[in-house]
């Protein structure tokens, strides 16, 4: 019975309730030591009938071995790997280590671990119960939070246990319970029968806490008489407890307890046969049950009545101990890196065998997508190589997987032994310093690192690849450093074979034009990603060539480039970079004026980019969408997802800044705020972003704020360097928005020819930035008293906007039509796909096109029961009642939506 927890007891029981139902959820119970979390997971299960439940708890001991918490949970489904698409079976296979090698894509490996929760549940319900989800490793806990944050309606519950200190277990996007001290009354309650001074004592001393209220009585009946109050925190107290507990069992028992509590596993059969080692029998573990210490599970594991009774176990023993049952440990376990984690904690000094076998650990851990482990294992290895220089390279390998794990004190700190022990390895280190100085929003110190790196006598064939990262960063810190290391990369004679060639070349002939200088023909971005693949690119590298397209304008290259590269993502498993391609993706969607797809690709991207932590993409994705919201006029979503696209940490500013505040100056041009629209594009234009995609695409929205203001001057330069990109860039949609600005810019008597030769030029694919011109167009002539001639162009512009659902430009042209005195339309009735969520649609899409649920699960990473779900959601907005009648919503040609805001040819009427 749990005393004083009603209040949480309902909280689980409604997820439960809410699982039978067929919806999923996941919940931190946060708390200190001994509050009553454990409780709470024992309260679920004894609640979950009718469920599966499964059970792991992590351990401090092998917090750094890689899948060893997710192993434990979900080793048992194994048998259930066989449902799951190829890549995410894959995934999983090498997690539990039942594959050599597998796809070490951590994101990927998080939606593998959705799948097989899903994949359970199909019988019956399924709870999932974590204790001390603190302690779990790294990889482990990155792949159940994606999963737990993708849990829509497969009916699985899912409850961490975790310490409230701080940095504790992090679970952004998760609810979270918090469970505090007893009330008076439920303490009391809990103590009914106790002595009177003993109870008054420990209410005062437990100060509600459920597991010092039922422990600390014990321990003060054995202390004198007159004992004061304790000075030992309560935690230390409690452990002293346990300890008294443990002392007073048998000597077999107590090393029989040590063992279970040093294989974090609790497999009944290894840590009998590691005691066995030691000369205890299974004959010791009676008098271990019989004081509640632990219990043998259903399905023969060792659990622990409370973690903070293995700690204490741990904590008690000597080190002679420890190692001795390490030792025992590693002889029972199988070969594989369990085995020689033990082996290495039970080292005392260094063995190269053993070195060796860590070290070949470490990168079979990177290969399956555990950086940490990997980190942890290659630092370990180094403490044991006897060979200086080797020692000092595997701390070089450490300091890169703690880099890529995001642990970067961690990294600084390896970075700092390696550098301590053979300063000759700073080039080698220059990268994973230079990432952490990156991330934490340093680039001056990055840019720096990289260049001196870079320019090291010692470098090697790693110049190339610094100076590749070294743009990245100079990317976000102006044109005089991006101007450097383009002058870098131009100085590098790469031979052909060299996997950096194809994109070094690339990267400096699209850039040059930004910053004035000549460029060389550009060949097709195809050809330069077919050279880097032969080459041996990594995928990283072609992603990067991908979004290279977008500085010189050739967004069709970029969207069937990251189309193709993302779908090469999806079947292979590599989807890390999907937040990067579905970015890029985006920006191509948007610039065609295909308003809705580049609504849901950002979408996808955003949960993608949340799931793994990827700040900078976060950070773009919703500045993107935040733009999409200043097309549509929603100033409220708009300016949030700008306020939380511009939220970085550091002193840098947030990737995203360019994005958000050219959609804040495009939500105020659209209502008429023209001066302040002017402000922010004129610091938008003008300062060291002014090279970035959304800058120099933002430059048309200055010239036109300006001209409105009566102040066009303020545009003049940042127009002479537009043209100057235009012509570079030679499409025929950028000589429409140079013609468009020249007849804002130029004289009255040829603004006319200007207007007319832009919608000219002008691509029926972007059909915004051609209805915005035909409405200038529109505009002018009704100034100039030609109000008949400008119906024209307006009725075309205002068919364009109300298709697109960019409300402000549609009140905007509504209104220039009221003045040339003819009736305006109404505004067209929503169609029912702007009705669906950006999931919702994309979802139906392909069910449109005839992918059963399965087949879709897996295109979007999500669980068949998922796209069931948002398919049933979706049919009565749609008025269907099934699939069969989707296929009437979408072009026959493509798998746009009609009437949603995709793009189509707008009338031809505003050309003339």
């Amino acid at each position: 019975m749990l005393y004083g927890r009603a209040g949480e007891q309902q909280v689980v029981d409604r997820l439960l309730a809410q699982a039978r139902d067929g919806r999923s959820a996941a919940l931190v119970l946060r708390g200190e030591p001994g509050i009553g979390k454990s409780a709470l997971l024992d309260h679920a299960e004894e609640r979950a009938e009718g469920f599966r439940v499964i059970r792991a708890a992590g351990v401090e001991s092998e917090a750094e071995l890689p899948f060893a918490g997710l192993g434990l949970l979900l080793g048992s489904a194994a048998d259930r790997l066989s449902a799951l698409p190829g890549p995410q079976r894959r995934a999983l296979e090498a997690a539990f280590g039942l594959a050599e090698q597998g796809p070490g894509d951590r994101l990927l490996t998080g939606l593998a671990t959705l799948g097989l929760l899903a994949e359970l549940a199909t019988e019956q319900p399924l709870l999932c119960l974590v204790d001390d989800a603190h302690w779990l490793d790294g990889a482990s806990a990155e792949a159940l939070l994606i999963a737990a944050r993708r849990l829509r309606a497969e009916a699985v519950v899912l409850l961490f246990a975790a310490r409230d200190d701080q940095g504790a277990f992090p679970a952004p996007g998760l609810a979270e319970l918090p469970v505090g001290p007893l009330a008076p009354t439920a303490a009391a309650e809990l103590l009914a029968g106790r002595p009177q001074a003993i109870a008054r004592r420990v209410l005062a001393e437990a100060h509600g806490n459920p597991l010092a209220l039922i422990e600390l009585p014990a321990a003060l009946a054995l202390e004198p008489p007159g004992s004061g109050p304790g000075t030992v925190p309560l935690t230390g107290r409690l452990g002293l407890a346990f300890h008294g507990r443990i002392t007073r069992l048998p000597a077999a028992t107590q090393t029989l307890l040590l063992v279970a509590a040093a294989e974090e596993s609790g497999e009944l059969d290894t840590v009998l046969g590691a005691a066995a080692t030691l000369g205890v029998g299974p004959d010791s573990l009676p008098p271990a049950e019989e004081q509640a210490v632990l219990r043998v599970t259903a399905d023969h594991r060792l659990l622990f009545r409370h973690p903070l009774l293995r700690a204490a176990v741990l904590q008690r023993a000597p080190l002679s101990a420890r190692l001795a049952a390490h030792r025992a440990l590693a002889e029972a376990c199988p070969p594989g890196d369990r085995r020689t984690w033990h082996q290495a904690l039970a080292a005392t000094g260094p063995d190269a065998a053993l070195a060796d076998a860590l070290a070949r650990t470490a990168t079979a851990a990177a290969a399956r997508g555990g950086p940490a482990g990997a980190a942890a294992a290659f630092e370990r290895a180094a403490r044991l190589t006897p060979d200086p220089a080797l020692a000092t390279h595997r701390l070089v390998l450490a300091a890169e997987s703690a880099t890529e794990a995001g642990d970067l004190d961690q990294a600084e700190a390896l970075a700092t032994r390696a550098l301590a022990r053979t300063p000759a390895a700073t080039p080698l280190l220059t990268g994973p310093r230079a990432t952490a100085h990156f991330r934490r929003g340093d680039h001056p110190a990055a840019y720096e690192l990289l260049l001196a790196g870079a320019r090291s006598e010692s470098v090697g064939g790693d110049r190339a690849r610094l100076l590749l990262q070294a743009f990245h960063v100079a990317w976000y810190l102006g044109e005089p450093e991006l101007g450097t290391v383009i002058d870098e990369l131009s100085t590098l004679a790469l031979p052909s074979t060299d996997p950096a060639a194809p994109l070094a070349e690339y990267l400096s002939a699209v850039t040059r034009p930004l910053l004035g200088r000549p460029a060389p023909a550009l060949p097709p971005a195809a050809e330069v990603i077919d050279r880097a693949r032969r080459a041996g690119a990594a995928p990283r590298d072609l992603v990067q060539v991908c979004g290279a397209t977008l500085i010189l304008g050739r967004d069709e290259e970029t969207h069937r480039l990251a189309a193709e590269l993302a779908a090469e993502a999806r079947t292979t498993g590599a989807v890390g970079p999907l937040p990067t391609l579905l970015f890029f993706q985006a920006e191509a969607e948007l610039f065609h004026g295909r308003h809705r797809d580049a609504e849901v690709t950002a979408a996808e991207g955003l949960a993608l980019a949340m799931d793994t932590g990827q700040r900078q993409w976060v950070s773009q994705l919703r500045s993107l969408q935040a733009y999409v919201a200043a097309i549509a006029g929603e100033e409220q979503t708009c300016a949030e997802l700008a306020a939380a696209a511009l939220d970085a940490p550091g002193p840098a500013q947030a990737a995203g800044h360019p994005w958000a505040q050219w959609a804040l100056a495009l939500l105020d041009l659209g209502h008429g705020r023209a001066a302040a629209a002017l402000d922010r594009l004129g610091t938008l234009t003008g300062g060291r972003y002014r090279h970035h995609v959304s800058a120099t695409r933002a430059v048309p929205d200055l010239v036109e704020a300006a001209v409105r203001l009566g102040t066009p001057e303020a545009a003049a330069e940042a127009h002479q360097r537009w043209e100057r990109w235009a012509t570079a860039a030679d499409q025929p949609w950028a000589h429409a928005l140079r013609l468009r600005c020249q007849a804002l810019l130029g004289p009255e008597e040829l603004a006319e020819s200007a207007y007319l030769a832009a919608l000219d030029q002008h691509a029926p694919t972007r059909p915004f930035e051609q209805a915005r011109t035909a409405l200038l167009y529109g505009e002018w002539l009704r100034r100039t008293r030609r109000r008949t001639e400008a119906r024209t162009p307006l009725r075309a512009a205002l068919e364009t906007f109300d298709r697109l659902g960019a409300h402000p430009w549609s009140a905007r042209t509504r209104t220039e039509l009221a003045a040339t005195g003819t009736p305006t339309p109404a505004t067209p009735p929503t169609g029912p796909l702007a009705t669906l969520t950006p999931q919702e649609l994309q979802i139906v899409r392909l069910a449109a096109q005839g992918l059963p649920n399965r087949d879709i699960a897996a295109q979007l990473f999500l669980s068949p029961r998922t796209v069931g779900h948002h398919l049933y959601k979706a049919y009565p907005k749609l008025g269907v009642a099934g699939r069969g009648e989707l296929t009437g919503f979408f072009d026959e040609q493509s798998s746009h939506p009609r009437g949603s805001g995709t793009a189509r040819a707008s009338p031809g009427a505003c050309t003339r």
